[in-house]
């Protein structure tokens, strides 16, 4: 994957943390729930009919939200170099991850975070370090030959 850093503004980058803040805390006061995505697609699984339309709606707003901005806005071009297996890999062994750690990045990194859990914390520093760990592998060790 390349990321195109000339691109990067910090300006729109505080706008989206912000509104992730602000969305956040919103779930929270107004439904009392974590904004965990993995925890709102899993519970779409159960179908628990009353929990639907606003998981439904989350997630329809994480799709629409950036396609909304991008017809107004320029976005660099994105190109990832794995194919639809590594791919599909990838998302199976991050869903299988999220189930042993209780949560995902946004759940445990932006709101259990923000709540000062230590639980958040620690999950939150082994995301990062196994990313690394993981970026570091397949770069030096698996590609190097």
């Amino acid at each position: 994957m390349e990321i195109d850093l000339l691109s990067f503004t910090p300006g729109t980058a505080l706008a989206g943390g912000v509104l992730i803040g602000l969305a956040v805390a919103a779930l929270a006061l107004v439904n009392g729930r974590v904004a965990g995505v993995s925890g709102i697609c899993g519970g779409l699984l159960r179908l628990n009919w009353t929990d639907m339309p606003w998981r439904l709606a989350f997630i329809a707003g994480l799709i629409v939200a950036p396609s909304v901005y991008g017809a107004f806005v320029y976005l660099p071009n994105l190109k990832v170099d794995a194919g639809y297996p590594a791919l599909i890999a990838s998302g199976l062994l991050v869903g299988v991850g999220t189930r042993y750690a209780g949560g995902c990045t946004s759940g445990h990194g932006v709101c259990g975070l923000s709540r000062l859990s230590l639980r958040a914390l620690v999950a939150t520093v082994l995301f990062i370090a196994t990313g690394a760990a993981t970026v570091y592998v397949m770069r030096h060790l698996v590609h190097a030959s």
